[in-house]
């Protein structure tokens, strides 16, 4: 699940304090545990997107538990600019044999997947605070040049509908790293965050969108979304039958695309309203039509499914 992020001023949850796709966090998402298991794709991975510190430290360690308050409360006060993985040597022998640590609190800084920086012992506060500051010019030094907003957006949506959620999250946030005020990014973030089934992430996005972004139409369109997410999933198989066995029961047809749609089956909702359409356009003021318009809005006019079901739909209105 995805820790909540901090906010800017503006409202804007920080892009960068947000938890890589099945981090174990704290509530701020800026500080969290790592294990053999996961440390490729939250430490090496996210490194790409966020300078990552790592502490490693071991239970019974006196200067680790001296350190470690120290560490967090500088990493907190850097604000999502850096983050901090902790490292518990005793569950997690063969990372520790990996980066050579001989003793603890090792401590290093990650950022573009490598090691770069790295310190053992106790620092008092302002040297730690030197440590962070550097690592976070490094990262800044070391990123590449400006993205292509739209091509970016563009594979975002092809990789959340081909179910890469972490791929399209670390596109979205890529974007809004850049422009934060990029309201397609942060609809497709609030998009992701209901992929993964997290509506709580979703609804707080919702409920503390900046101005600017929260009239956007983009960002209406994850709200319908999010709107359509809560709905309970309902059985789909009475009303397969249903219609099935009265292929001119509309009611029946549209009722059936919305509890696909809930299901997670959007490209058979859309086929089905698709059906109901070239059947009958103008039934109930249009109103096969009207819902599936909804379920685009709802996808996002990027995704695959949407682009296709628009390019069926013309061709059913307009042949």
């Amino acid at each position: 699940m995805f820790g909540l992020p901090k906010k800017d001023a503006r409202g804007l949850p920080q892009t960068n304090s947000i938890a890589p796709v099945g981090a174990s966090v704290e509530s701020n998402a800026i500080i969290f545990d790592v294990t053999t298991q996961d440390f490729e794709t939250l430490v090496l991975g996210a490194s790409m997107q966020t300078p990552i510190i790592v502490d490693f430290w071991a239970p019974w360690c006196g200067p680790c538990k001296q350190l470690m308050p120290t560490l967090e409360a500088v990493v907190t006060a850097a604000g999502g600019k850096v983050l901090l993985a902790k490292v518990n040597i005793d569950e997690n022998p063969e990372l520790a044999q990996a980066l050579r640590v001989q003793s603890v609190p090792t401590v290093f800084g990650f950022t573009g997947g490598q090691p770069v920086d790295a310190f053992q012992g106790v620092l008092p506060e302002s040297q730690i605070k030197a440590f962070v500051d550097k690592l976070i010019a490094t990262a800044r030094a070391n990123q590449p040049d400006a993205i292509d907003v739209p091509e970016t957006l563009k594979a975002a949506a092809i990789a959340l509908s081909d179910g890469d959620v972490a791929g399209a999250q670390a596109l979205y946030v890529q974007i809004l790293t850049q422009d934060e005020s990029n309201a397609e990014a942060y609809g497709g973030l609030i998009r992701v965050f209901i992929a993964a089934q997290d509506l709580d992430q979703a609804r707080d996005y919702v409920e503390n969108a900046p101005e600017d972004i929260a009239k956007h139409a983009a960002f209406n369109a994850a709200k319908t979304a999010l709107e359509l997410a809560q709905n309970p999933p309902a059985d789909t198989s009475p009303l397969e039958k249903k219609v099935a066995e009265n292929p001119d029961d509309m009611d029946a047809k549209c009722a059936l695309a919305e509890a696909q749609f809930g299901a997670g089956q959007k490209e058979a909702a859309i086929d089905t309203l698709l059906a109901a359409v070239e059947q009958d356009r103008e039934w109930n003021d249009a109103e096969a039509r009207k819902s599936l318009l909804r379920f685009f809005e709802a996808l996002g006019h990027s995704d695959p499914l949407t682009l296709a079901g628009r390019k069926k739909l013309s061709l059913i209105l307009f042949s």
